[in-house]
């Protein structure tokens, strides 16, 4: 377990990433509770959209890597996170764009920073589940070099289970 660290205020070529507060949680909740979270178990109504923005914000006290919201351009477009805790098998680097913020590179260029970021400070391995029919989630991970590990223990059964580089380009 890594100590817990304020979350970081990482910068891209593109896009800021940067630390999660109360004023993020409408948009959140509105990706939460539409058809766009079918793939990450909802969709959720407001309470347990709460439930799960708290979680990703208290990753960094808890375990020193939570979520980040992402901007590019000023404007929100959607979140990247590490996720760990009793839920998950091991840390997920995850993602989520809102909507009309898709198919422009946002969420590899964020997952890529923040995976950067988290295995600089110290985090050993890094996975990111995907629903088994979320073509999206399953060619981002692709882009940034993570490979299928069959042999993984998935965070809901059916998920497919990818296994991050680390140091020395291994996965």
């Amino acid at each position: 377990m890594m100590p817990p660290v304020m979350p970081p205020l990482l910068h891209t070529a593109r896009l800021v990433l940067r630390p999660m507060g109360p004023g993020d949680f409408p948009a959140y909740a509105a990706f939460m509770a539409s058809p766009r979270a079918a793939f990450m178990g909802g969709p959720y109504d407001t309470r347990a959209a709460w439930g799960i923005f708290c979680h990703d914000a208290a990753g960094w006290a808890l375990f020193g890597h939570g979520a980040l919201m992402i901007e590019a351009d000023g404007v929100t477009v959607g979140q990247v996170g590490i996720s760990h805790g009793p839920l998950f098998p091991e840390p997920e680097l995850g993602w989520l764009l809102y909507d009309g913020h898709e198919r422009q590179g946002y969420a590899t260029e964020a997952a890529a920073a923040l995976r950067a970021h988290a295995l600089a400070a110290g985090l050993p391995s890094l996975v990111s589940y995907t629903d088994a029919e979320n073509y999206a989630s399953q060619a981002v991970a692709q882009r940034l070099g993570a490979v299928l590990d069959p042999d993984a223990v998935p965070q809901d059964a059916g998920d497919l289970v990818w296994r991050h580089p680390v140091k020395g380009g291994q996965a």
